[in-house]
């Protein structure tokens, strides 16, 4: 069985904060309730919010998700014909003064640490 998507298991857009996520698992956590609710299908599906919530809470984690994601989503996206035959982006115009299209920007969570001054 192939492990669902992170996001679409806590119900999150994938540019969701770290509060969100945990927002989010802590509201499936109560949905499924392991120590009130114990038939096979609850257990199987709080285990998926939790897998899901362990993946998103940890940067690194998240980042490989992501990347794995971009990757499987991009050969999806590919032409099936020859090599060479794939374009990264569709062709534009040339527009002078105007900066060519590039791909997206993503950018994970960003965690500020107070600086400690020592005086």
């Amino acid at each position: 069985m192939a492990e669902e998507d992170p996001y679409t298991v806590l119900g999150v857009p994938a540019s969701a904060t770290a509060e969100a996520i945990t927002s989010a698992f802590r509201r499936r956590a109560r949905e499924l309730r392991p120590d009130t609710r114990v038939d096979a299908v609850t257990a199987a599906r709080f285990h998926a919010v939790r897998t899901a919530y362990e993946t998103l809470r940890d940067p690194v984690r998240r980042a490989a998700h992501d990347q794995a994601y971009e990757r499987s989503h991009r050969a999806s996206l590919r032409p099936s014909g020859g090599a060479g035959t794939s374009r990264p982006f569709p062709r534009c115009p040339v527009v002078p003064g105007a900066t060519a299209p590039g791909p997206p920007l993503r950018a994970g969570p960003v965690r500020w640490v107070p600086e400690r001054r020592t005086g």
